[in-house]
């Protein structure tokens, strides 16, 4: 990784104002001290797989004055906003335009002390009017992570998905409980006129849901998170870059997950359950030395963020933390 700082693909207008945008890191504090043991260690390598603008990969680099960060995002503009935050550690960080199931094409081979994952939407995607991310706007129906180069967009999947689709979508991504109401709008809406901002797709959705639902958090959340989810095949990446962690990690490193959605932390608690397993029956007397678990829960079940700290950042009100440590597998078992 000796190309430190890519050069971008796009220049972006008005990029001087974005990199006012500030990013509070979610349990930084925990993440840090849990995966200091690795980054303490002798030169150090931490893939910051969701590099966003770079909040824990800063606190990282500061506390841990050999590490090296190999920092990867699939969003241009966050990922050029990063390597201005970041200036003062330039020569510990190299940064890679691409998604996290590439971690082994940007890695090439090479094993890392820690991999770190920090799912769902970085405060630019979520505060940038254009990018149609946000509920409480009204934005074309984009919400594509890598800017404006994605071949499907939102407006694509509600106004082209068949019913039943989108309502599996909206029950699976957003765990949302009238999706079946929900669904049944939109279609109506978009037979009249196709989908094309943000606030006429809130308005439908508000108006399918009870009127008692839509006290307790914006009523459009989970379907929005639903539909930007597929829009960027977030859960499919997601599968594919967990094993590839599982194999980039050296022994006594950590993978740590940061996810924001009870599907993802499933899709996450069952990856590291099998990593911590041996792979044959139980009850074998004997298990083969390449057959045993090559991992072990550092975190018993998902940690959460404190009081205060949801009080502070509400986005991190839903976040849930697991981290796993790879262990050397001896000949013989104590």
């Amino acid at each position: 990784m000796k190309n430190s700082l890519i050069s971008m693909a796009k220049s972006f207008q008005g990029l001087e104002m974005a990199t006012s945008y500030t990013h509070i890191p979610v349990m930084c504090q925990e993440i840090m001290d849990i995966l200091a043991p690795a980054l303490s260690a002798d030169h150090p390598v931490m893939v910051d797989a969701t590099l966003g603008l770079g909040g824990h990969s800063s606190v990282a680099l500061a506390r841990f004055p050999s590490l090296r960060v190999i920092g990867i995002d699939r969003d241009p503009q966050a990922l050029e906003i990063a390597s201005k935050n970041l200036h003062e550690y330039s020569a510990r960080v190299d940064l890679h335009l691409a998604t996290f199931d590439q971690i082994s094409e940007v890695l090439q081979g090479e094993t890392v002390d820690a991999v770190l994952f920090d799912l769902g939407l970085s405060s630019l995607q979520i505060d940038s009017p254009d990018r149609g991310f946000s509920y409480a706007q009204d934005a074309p129906l984009a919400m594509r992570m890598d800017g404006d180069t994605g071949e499907l967009s939102a407006a694509d999947v509600v106004n082209t998905y068949p019913g039943d689709q989108l309502e599996s979508l909206l029950r699976h991504n957003g765990d949302e409980k009238y999706a079946r109401r929900i669904t049944q709008a939109i279609l109506l809406e978009r037979e009249k006129q196709p989908f094309t901002s943000s606030a006429r797709l809130v308005e439908t959705i508000t108006s399918a849901m009870p009127a008692m639902n839509t006290r307790h958090g914006h009523p459009a959340k989970r379907t929005f998170q639903a539909i930007r989810m597929e829009v960027n095949q977030e859960r499919p990446s997601l599968e594919s870059a967990l094993p590839q962690a599982l194999d980039s990690v050296k022994p006594h490193g950590f993978i740590a997950v940061l996810s924001y959605h009870s599907g993802e932390d499933r899709l996450v608690k069952k990856a590291f359950n099998h990593a911590c397993m041996d792979q044959v029956p139980h009850k074998l007397p004997l298990v083969p030395k390449e057959h045993r678990a090559q991992f072990v829960a550092v975190t018993r079940g998902a940690l959460k963020p404190t009081e205060q700290e949801t009080k502070d950042n509400r986005r991190a009100g839903s976040a849930r933390l697991r981290v796993i440590k790879r262990i050397e597998v001896s000949d013989e078992r104590s």
